[in-house]
């Protein structure tokens, strides 16, 4: 089952074309990670299809509908993003950033309703920051950042939320208190997850669908079993990978690597 989907598309930075003609879907209910090496078009691709840059050809499918032709609110209603390394403004409450959420259900002043006020409350509680509502974002450690930056996607109350590289810049730490938390918020609200990872083994932890890229072009995607093969790594990152079973999770776990072709001229 899919609510989201992109078909045929082609997206252009000027002349040049990073994703040529790509379909792809999003499995409902589910948290798809896609991976890939740099420049291989990850969050490129996940820019378009949350509706951040437009594409060249194609569209972007959502409930039925061409995403690039509904309007911003209605968009907002439905899809929630997480950017890569967001700011704030200096001064800024965690309270009144997550308020930001609230932006497609007001009309007139913007003033906050009841109903909104009640969103903004359930989101830090689901992500463990309510206690930092009146304290500033900057004053935050790195992931009490991150986990405010998600409780405003959470206040738009969405059933779709991407998260484009929302680990960056964490200790290992941080990195899987915000892994665990978006695994949450798929499991309990059912939201359906997309986002972009570097780290293959979280990837495969945290995800129930992966997607491999190379170059814009997508070579695989499927289950982490269907896609953490020899056969997809050597082709999609150049590495010999040794493979074997996470203890934990039973999913495939990549042990160690080497790469098959070194592109440098040796000193």
């Amino acid at each position: 089952m899919e609510r989201l989907s992109g078909e045929k598309i082609t997206i252009s930075y000027g002349e040049r074309d990073i994703v040529k003609e790509l379909s792809v879907h999003i499995p409902d209910g589910k948290v798809t990670s896609i991976i890939g090496p740099n420049g291989c078009g990850k969050s490129t691709l996940l820019k378009a299809m949350a509706r951040i840059i437009p594409v060249k050809d194609g569209r972007v499918v959502l409930d039925g509908k061409n995403i690039h032709q509904q309007s911003t609110k209605e968009v907002a209603k439905n899809i929630a993003i997480l950017p890569q390394s967001p700011e704030v403004a200096d001064g800024l409450t965690a309270g009144e950033l997550v308020s930001y959420g609230r932006f497609p259900y007001q009309s007139g002043f913007g003033r906050l309703s009841k109903e909104d006020k009640e969103a903004i409350d359930w989101a830090l509680h689901a992500t463990g920051t309510y206690e930092f509502k009146h304290r500033a974002v900057n004053d935050l450690s790195g992931g009490q950042r991150q986990r405010v930056w998600i409780a405003m996607a959470l206040a738009q109350k969405t059933d779709i939320m991407f998260l484009d590289e929302p680990t960056t810049y964490l200790d290992i730490s941080h990195q899987l208190e915000i892994l665990d938390l978006v695994q949450t918020l798929n499991r309990e609200q059912g939201t359906t997850i997309i986002m972009v990872l570097h780290d293959i083994n979280q990837a495969i932890r945290f995800s129930d669908h992966l997607i491999a890229m190379k170059k814009g072009d997508i070579i695989q995607q499927g289950s982490p079993a269907e896609v953490l093969t020899h056969d997809v790594l050597e082709e999609v990152f150049n590495i010999d990978a040794e493979l074997s079973q996470d203890p934990r999770t039973g999913k495939p776990l990549l042990i160690t690597y080497d790469l098959l072709c070194k592109h440098y001229t040796r000193i």
